[in-house]
């Protein structure tokens, strides 16, 4: 029962301003209590103004308060500490160098449990209840913890700023519009709040839609990868099963070619061989016919020579010197040169179709930057169809060509009264709306002409071209130039050319227009 009654004073014996125990407690007239020390350092801050509040109620006090040591509450405090226990801030975390501290707590901070904007004070959850309890401060506004409160106040007038100078985008205090700030635009910081909230909404909702435009052009590079990747690899799969059939062909004329050299080999070499047996019977049989010859030579006896010498004299014909046929040494040259001439054949015909069928990849132009073409041969491969659109045509120029020339007549045509007909400039729109990359060529005959780009805007629809801010004119005659845009004319140096390239890039940043001469 002691327990639970040392726990039920603990909230009393409590200073709010330490969070510790009372320490020579004394009660002031509204009837709260302090440790004598905490309570006099509060107001010694307060001496300057000779008014004195108390910290948790607010309310003020005319002249300070002497203050007197309580000494029941003396008594209670020094009983609770014979228990052993402590009235300590256990339920509370201290506030750490990165935390935003109570401005209140003395010794060890508390983390602030809230800032008000009104007192410029940050306040720990005992500290804060005041603010609940008391109808003094109903209009003081509660923010989240923040070590920036004094950014609110002016460092001209010490004072908080509550209003907002439109003219100077800056916030200011009440006193600032009679000097500093004299006859500018203000108002408060609560109404400016609300406008540049609802501007923020706006930004928002573009934000967004940026980010689900990007989030589909995320996507579609997406497809696009996985598009190219599959396309590739069936590629590389077809190619390396046709190269794999190439190769094994190749292999079987190869494996042909040997075994039929090969054989001519054998064919040769036993035609050869049969030839060189012959000649080495022969030959045996001279160096036989030759010893008796010599033996012959050594006989003595004229008788025996004269006749033995008609049967061993004679020499016989060789029957197969005929069939002997020497050939040059060249024998599978031929072969050779053959197989060589395939060869450049196929790499002839291989770089051939290589250069032909050289791979390309389609260009995805959504958010990846693409180098910009720099010869009219890279401007081609943007060309784009241009038709003139008659409904639009002023009363006085002809178009021909299946609607790809101009001619200004000296008279009106018989056209149609239509809304989107240019009635004051000699001017004329094309039937293709323009987008992404392109490139189109104007000639011009023995005038000027001028060559447009321009976004169809009803408001400014049948104004002179060049003169507004939606589109840009170049005007070209013989030997002069000049460049048009929201009704500022700038010459421009080029060569005597009758033929003039328009590049339109109109997805990249700033609509990208590029207009070169060309010989």
């Amino acid at each position: 029962m002691a327990q639970q009654g040392v726990q039920l004073y603990q909230d009393s014996i409590s200073c709010s301003i330490c969070l510790d125990l009372l320490k020579n407690p004394v009660t002031i007239p509204c009837g709260h209590s302090y440790c004598m020390s905490c309570i006099n350092t509060h107001w010694d801050e307060e001496d300057e103004n000779e008014i004195y509040s108390c910290p948790q109620c607010r309310q003020t006090f005319t002249p300070k308060p002497v203050l007197m040591k309580n000494t029941m509450l003396a008594d209670l405090v020094e009983e609770l500490k014979t228990t052993g226990l402590q009235a300590s801030p256990a339920d509370h975390c201290y506030a750490g160098p990165e935390d935003v501290a109570c401005d209140v707590c003395t010794g060890r901070k508390l983390k602030a449990f809230k800032s008000c904007l009104v007192c410029l004070v940050s306040y720990c959850e005992k500290h804060l209840q005041p603010h609940y309890e008391s109808a003094a401060f109903e209009k003081h506004k509660l923010v989240e913890p923040s070590k920036k409160l004094q950014k609110n106040i002016c460092s001209h007038h010490d004072e908080v700023m509550k209003m907002f100078c439109r003219t100077d985008q800056k916030l200011i205090c009440y006193l600032c519009p009679v000097d500093k700030h004299k006859g500018h635009d203000t108002v408060s910081a609560a109404a400016e709040r609300t406008e540049k909230q609802r501007e923020l909404e706006v930004s928002r909702l573009n934000f967004q839609q940026r980010i689900q435009d990007r989030e589909k052009d995320v996507k579609l590079l997406q497809q696009e990868v996985e598009a190219v990747s599959l396309s590739a690899d069936k590629t590389v799969e077809e190619s390396e099963k046709i190269f794999t059939e190439l190769i094994h062909l190749i292999q079987e004329r190869s494996s042909d070619v040997k075994q039929q050299i090969r054989s001519q080999q054998e064919t040769e070499v036993s035609r050869v061989k049969g030839l060189q047996e012959k000649l080495q019977q022969e030959i045996t049989e001279l160096k036989r016919k030759d010893a008796e010859l010599k033996k012959l030579s050594h006989t003595e006896d004229h008788t025996q020579f004269l006749q033995n010498y008609p049967s061993v004299s004679k020499l016989s014909e060789s029957k197969d010197t005929s069939s002997i046929n020497i050939r040059p040494l060249r024998y599978f040259e031929d072969v050779t040169a053959a197989v060589s001439e395939l060869r450049d054949k196929l790499q002839d015909i291989l770089k051939e179709e290589w250069t032909n069928n050289s791979l390309t990849v389609t260009e995805v132009d959504v958010l990846l930057p693409q180098p910009e073409p720099k010869t009219r041969a890279e401007l081609l491969k943007f060309a784009s169809e241009i038709t003139l659109d008659q409904n639009t045509a002023h009363a006085r120029l002809l178009l021909e060509e299946e609607y790809t020339m101009a001619t200004l007549l000296r008279e009106d045509l018989d056209y149609s009264s239509d809304s989107d007909r240019f009635t004051g400039s000699f001017q004329v729109l094309s039937e293709e709306s323009l987008t992404g990359r392109c490139y189109w060529e104007v000639e011009k005959g023995v005038g000027g002409v001028s060559v447009v780009v321009a976004y169809k805007d009803s408001d400014t629809f049948d104004e002179r071209f060049g003169t507004n801010d939606s589109s840009w004119a170049l005007d070209f005659y013989k030997c002069r130039y000049e460049f048009r845009h929201d009704d500022i004319s700038t010459p421009v140096s080029g060569p005597n050319s009758s033929k003039v390239g328009v590049y339109l890039n109109h997805r990249a940043v700033g609509n990208t227009v590029e207009l070169c001469e060309l010989d």
